[in-house]
């Protein structure tokens, strides 16, 4: 079972796609309508669906029988149980693929990123992905500190790089992806100028991190943020936030080419 068979269940109520991670994809994917695109962790279908209401044909392959049920159905999306490590498409078959905030699930991301490779014709692989370590700590870890930590673990962006090399023998570009403040698409830093969102226990079902840890440990910080938004604490301490529309907290894509 998928750690998205347990905490999915509302998942597309909160993680609407944000048109523009729809508007970078599309530019960055530079295809023309008809083109067949394999979405990798596809979850409710979200940036499938958006891709396929713009003319494109979408293989979305998604492990959790839950995440698919979500989803809305499209004549140009065909739905496919299965993992990033044995993608069920054949050689060549498809012309770009992607995965929006998904490789870090990914239990093997050599084999992950060979199996990628392995079902491209000749276009480009997209991938949205994050590094902590390219920003600096927001106010969100103060109150969740884990979430920093849990973060750590997965691979600098240069690494993920090499290994992306070494495993498709393509380049690779990295665009940054500011985080603007009114993103429809609630993923861990999403709501970083609206503090209320995290005390929805509805929004922190949606992020992943989230899940890892005992809820105790979340409840802890969540009633520390209620006291602080009600007291004022945490306006007087971060207010500058406030003044800002977009940030960068580490998002990247990256284009392989």
């Amino acid at each position: 079972m998928t750690i998205y068979d347990s905490i999915g269940k509302k998942y597309s109520t909160t993680r609407v796609p944000d048109y523009r991670i729809v508007k970078k994809i599309n530019n960055l994917l530079n295809l023309p309508r008809g083109s067949n695109i394999a979405d990798i962790g596809a979850g409710t279908g979200g940036y499938s669906l958006a891709l396929a209401n713009q003319g494109f044909d979408i293989y979305a392959i998604e492990p959790s029988s839950i995440m698919q049920s979500q989803a809305i159905e499209h004549p140009n999306i065909k739905w496919k149980a299965g993992y990033a490590e044995e993608i069920p498409l054949p050689d060549n078959s498809v012309d770009a693929v992607i995965s929006i905030l998904a490789i870090h699930h990914f239990s093997n991301l050599e084999k992950a990123f060979q199996e990628m490779n392995r079902i491209l014709k000749s276009g480009t692989i997209i991938l949205l992905t994050f590094d902590i370590r390219l920003a600096q700590k927001i106010w969100l870890y103060d109150y969740f500190p884990w979430l920093w930590e849990d973060a750590l673990l997965f691979l600098p962006i240069n690494e993920l790089i090499n290994l992306i090399e070494r495993n498709t023998k393509r380049s690779v570009e990295v665009i940054p992806f500011l985080l603007s403040h009114d993103l429809s698409d609630l993923f861990a830093a999403a709501a970083w100028r609206r503090p209320e969102l995290y005390l929805q226990p509805e929004v922190r079902a949606g992020i992943s991190s989230f899940a890892k840890f005992d809820q105790s440990i979340i409840e802890s910080g969540v009633k520390l943020l209620a006291a602080d938004l009600s007291s004022g604490a945490w306006n007087a301490k971060y207010k500058e936030i406030l003044n800002l529309t977009e940030i960068d907290v580490g998002y990247r894509f990256l284009r392989i080419f």
